[in-house]
């Protein structure tokens, strides 16, 4: 700033007041000023001006793991809003870690953000009350961690996962099983529920080896599937609470030497980019990632920008996709066997 005032011939302190237009400064001066800033290459650090006002134009995001391929498109929408606002995001990705999650968070308060928005770890330990400055905007995505209260952006998990069993259904198969995620995780078990609601309502019981839990991811789609293949009788459909599951699951079969849809259909849920591509193309329920960020965004921006009603809980709806990796049953129906 001294350089500055030197070149054009002011005071520093007109200097600060043309580059924090906190004070009126003549037009004829103000040119002078912003002449030297630009022959001098002359960049204002935003962190430093934020810190003075004990906010920046920062929003902190964290998400638990930017390998998975939904997640990108939820931080897309996020970050178109918040670039159209005139706001910065700051990722972190925490690799569904608790601990590291914490990290983030405490490290993304030095740069007093001026709000966060959070899609949870597995076993996520955030305290909105202590772990952020008092009056810190969050808005919580696609999960809620445990005794959450605050403002949320999910979709309708339940109605989907029903809707995937529902078609299952009606093409015959009974002997249906599913491959969770951890169902600590508030999503995962939504989708546990719709599945067995379906089930349920067709008067449909089902054994409870055919329901495991795994993780979202390919792997975990991949062991549960050969676990889940040596039961007798062998499920002839198989509900995967996500995409990557489902590529697990399709590799398992063709290790086996089992074919999709022919031996085993498989749904999957998330509706990936990779979906419509793979052999078979699957059948999944699609749920709008981009505009869950992009919801998420403008209702923190609206915490920022001093709204402070009630919590608002925004439930996105999703779509049944049907592809190729759905036949109709070729065994008779029969009722799978009872868990009681």
């Amino acid at each position: 700033m001294r350089d500055i005032a030197r070149r054009a011939g002011v005071s520093i302190g007109t200097v600060s007041h043309v580059i924090n237009e906190n004070a009126p400064v003549r037009d004829k001066l103000r040119r002078r000023v912003l002449d030297a800033i630009e022959e001098l290459g002359y960049q204002p650090s935003e962190l430093a001006r934020g810190l003075r006002r004990n906010k920046t134009s920062i929003l902190g995001m964290i998400i638990p793991d930017i390998t998975n391929p939904f997640f990108p498109a939820v931080v897309r929408g996020a970050e178109d809003v918040a670039y159209q606002n005139s706001y910065e995001l700051m990722l972190c990705n925490t690799d569904n870690d608790p601990a590291k999650e914490r990290a983030y968070l405490h490290e993304l308060r030095s740069y007093r953000m001026a709000g966060l928005i959070l899609i949870p770890s597995v076993n996520s330990q955030i305290n909105p009350r202590s772990d952020l400055p008092r009056g810190t905007p969050i808005v919580c995505l696609d999960r809620r961690p445990p005794r959450w209260e605050g403002d949320t952006v999910t979709v309708d998990n339940v109605a989907g996962a029903t809707a995937a069993t529902n078609y299952l259904l009606e093409m015959g198969h009974r002997h249906i099983a599913a491959i969770t995620g951890n169902l600590q995780l508030t999503n995962a078990k939504a989708r546990l529920e719709g599945f067995r609601a379906a089930l349920a309502r067709a008067r449909v019981e089902v054994d409870p080896e055919y329901i495991q839990e795994g993780r979202f991811d390919r792997l975990s789609g991949y062991e549960k599937t050969r676990t889940l293949l040596q039961l007798r009788p062998r499920p002839t459909a198989l509900f995967a609470s996500n995409d990557l599951i489902a590529l697990g699951m399709l590799t398992a079969l063709r290790e086996a030497g089992l074919h999709c849809p022919d031996d085993v259909s498989i749904v999957g849920f998330d509706d990936q980019e990779f979906a419509e591509f793979i052999h078979p193309a699957l059948t999944t329920v699609a749920q709008p990632g981009y505009q869950m960020g992009a919801k998420g965004a403008g209702m923190l921006l609206k915490r920022v920008q001093g709204y402070d009603g009630p919590w608002q809980h925004a439930v996105l709806t999703t779509e049944l996709k049907i592809r190729q990796s759905v036949a109709a049953c070729k065994t008779p129906p029969r009722r799978a066997r009872s868990g009681g």
